[in-house]
């Protein structure tokens, strides 16, 4: 059904059509963080109306540009900081945002950064309880990646690969920092990737998995943090399961309605972690999903959402039992469809997903709460009247013509 009404659209000159015109009212919002897919425009951070009473519900509001020259547009934070502004980064270009979304109507970019406190390459930013956001940098300053070869600077003497942790306040500013290098582990890739802050046991839980290739093999690892002085606790392989292959490239990280953290890995794993309110966590390979490459999970009560390219859509886990993890359903979006991001939005319940391949749409899941079958909202539309949001070439509010290339995506609160 969905492939029929995408066949049957007319959706170039639908597209180039202005916004929507400003409300009085406060609404809800999408905010998706894109690029140019071709690497001439600059990153942009898109507002869609994510309001499903509203009559223009996935209609474009407005968009706002930065300075940077589009190279790998990438994560932005998980959920809507209470203060209204988000931090977001390009990857590749070492370069991060923190966008003022207080009016959403009219963002603005609030602050920038490149290196902090002696580190580079953010990947992921989650908040912390002061308000300050905890940010996993994957090296060192001056270790340089070469867009997926190893590079020159990267590894210290033990041929280790080393990154840190940063605390940032909304200004951009850093105000602690503490290294991933460990000497107990001397050969390992220790560049932090994601993580997860739980204050009520004074625990950080970070994961190390390489955006690019210099580390990827050698990623199967997970490191313990004290909250409180970022002191480092411990580093721990995760379990390789009976195939070997499950724990490689540890992800995502989240909290699950038990308390343990489960870790999404690269090759499809899902890591549960026990024991953190100690020095020695445990780590056991609970479930392992079709294929390789798995993207960005999301809890919804105790659902996990999975995406899972090797089937190009989403497979969802009933997590009662953390132990034994049991698949309820699972939604194939499209033949090709390269499952990546997915979003809770917790005011509405939706699920934002979006794609790693250009020309996917962006488009927002419902989640069957008895069931936790999913579905995709087709209430929210473009302008095209098709189901779901189109990246492809329009003429955007801030002014530049061409095809976008989203990734993070978060909603207001």
């Amino acid at each position: 059904m969905l492939r029929a009404l995408i066949a049957t659209s007319l959706c170039a000159a639908a597209l180039q059509s202005a916004p929507v015109a400003a409300q009085s009212d406060k609404g809800h919002y999408l905010f998706v963080f894109s690029g140019d897919q071709k690497a001439e425009g600059k990153d942009f951070l898109a507002v869609i109306d994510a309001d499903p009473s509203s009559s223009t519900y996935g209609r474009l509001v407005t968009s706002v540009a930065t300075d940077q020259v589009s190279v790998r547009p990438h994560h932005t934070e998980y959920e809507m900081p209470a203060a209204g502004l988000l931090f977001a980064n390009d990857f590749d270009a070492g370069h991060s945002f923190v966008f003022d979304l207080r009016d959403a109507r009219h963002p603005k970019v609030a602050a920038e950064f490149t290196e902090l406190a002696g580190y580079a390459f953010p990947h992921s930013f989650l908040r912390i309880p002061n308000g300050h956001v905890l940010a996993t940098f994957q090296y060192r300053s001056g270790a340089m990646p070469m867009h997926g070869n190893m590079m020159d600077g990267a590894t210290d003497r033990s041929g280790s690969i080393t990154g840190g942790l940063v605390e940032i306040d909304d200004s951009g500013h850093a105000v602690r920092s503490a290294s991933s290098a460990d000497p107990a582990f001397p050969d390992a890739a220790l560049q932090p990737y994601s993580l997860a802050v739980m204050p009520e046991i004074d625990r950080v839980l970070s994961t190390n998995s390489a955006m690019q290739n210099d580390g990827l093999l050698r990623a199967t690892t997970a490191q313990l943090w004290r909250l409180s002085d970022l002191k480092l606790l411990k580093t721990f392989h995760l379990d390789p399961g009976a195939q070997l292959y499950g724990h490689i490239s540890p992800e995502e990280v989240r909290i699950g309605p038990d308390g343990a953290a489960y870790i999404q890995t690269l090759a499809c794993g899902i890591e549960r972690v026990s024991g953190m309110e100690t020095s020695e966590p445990k780590a056991e390979l609970v479930y392992t999903f079709p294929g390789s490459w798995c993207g960005v999970p999301t809890f919804v009560g105790h659902y996990l959402i999975e995406s899972v390219p090797d089937i190009h859509g989403f497979i969802v886990l009933d997590m009662t039992d953390g132990t034994h993890p049991r698949e309820v359903s699972r939604l194939v979006i499209s033949p090709d469809y390269a499952a990546h991001w997915t979003g809770l939005d917790r005011a509405t319940g939706r699920i934002v997903i979006t794609s790693e391949r250009p020309g996917d749409r962006t488009y927002l899941l419902k989640l069957d709460a008895v069931s936790g079958a999913l579905s995709i909202d087709t209430t929210f539309r473009d302008a095209d009247g098709v189901p779901g949001f189109s990246f492809a070439s329009r003429t955007w509010p801030h002014g530049w013509t061409g095809a976008g290339k989203p990734h993070g995506a978060v909603f207001s609160r």
